[in-house]
């Protein structure tokens, strides 16, 4: 347990181990904490007690996932109320998103929407979590895009293919997860970020 006592689960690591969290991958790795598919959620539950983990990461492992509505559930299940979980996906309109052969699914500004219940007044999925989305930042070449304006940028995002390079969504465990759509969603954050570099 780290020295704060928050609980931090660190979601597809890879070889990516960070320190003071509990890292976790489908493969066997060196300095893996648990080792569990999260692409098998709803056969096999995380092995963690309901209510438990403070703060979320993935950095590009749900584009991997073909039921993330099911890992979102289970992570939904693990997570202490109000805990943060901070997803980072290639935007959907990218070269980045359909050039991996192991990528399944795109994500797209409003892709996070269907992680909460409010977003089911016509369907069920049979989805039980509920995440509220606190915010999404998109980020953008700054050489490539230095000096448009906001309304510019977002024609471009929707215009055009490889305008934004990653998607970061900050999103909220809600508990007890509220009734599908029993209520307007609050309006979530939308940032765009100009970055340098590759």
């Amino acid at each position: 347990m780290p020295e704060d006592g928050i609980r931090r689960l660190h979601l597809g690591c890879g070889t990516t181990i960070r320190p003071d969290w509990i890292n976790l991958d489908a493969r066997p790795l060196p300095g893996i904490d648990v080792v569990a598919d999260l692409d098998d959620c709803r056969a096999t539950p995380l092995p963690f007690r309901s209510d438990s983990i403070d703060e979320f990461l993935g950095s590009h492992v749900l584009e991997h996932l073909r039921d993330p509505l099911s890992c979102m559930q289970e992570l939904h299940r693990i997570a202490k109320p109000g805990a943060i979980a901070v997803f980072r996906v290639p935007y959907g309109s990218s070269d980045d998103a359909d050039e991996d052969p192991t990528h399944v699914r795109r994500f797209f500004l409003h892709s996070f929407y269907y992680f909460s219940q409010l977003g089911y007044t016509h369907a069920d999925y049979g989805y039980r979590g509920d995440w509220e989305t606190m915010s999404i930042v998109l980020t953008v070449d700054a050489a490539r895009h230095a000096g448009k304006s906001y309304e510019h940028l977002f024609e471009e995002i929707r215009a055009q293919r490889n305008v934004v390079r990653e998607m970061i969504a900050t999103l909220k465990a809600v508990k007890p997860a509220r009734a599908p759509g029993s209520e307007k969603p609050n309006l979530m954050r939308v940032e765009v970020k100009q970055v340098t570099g590759e």
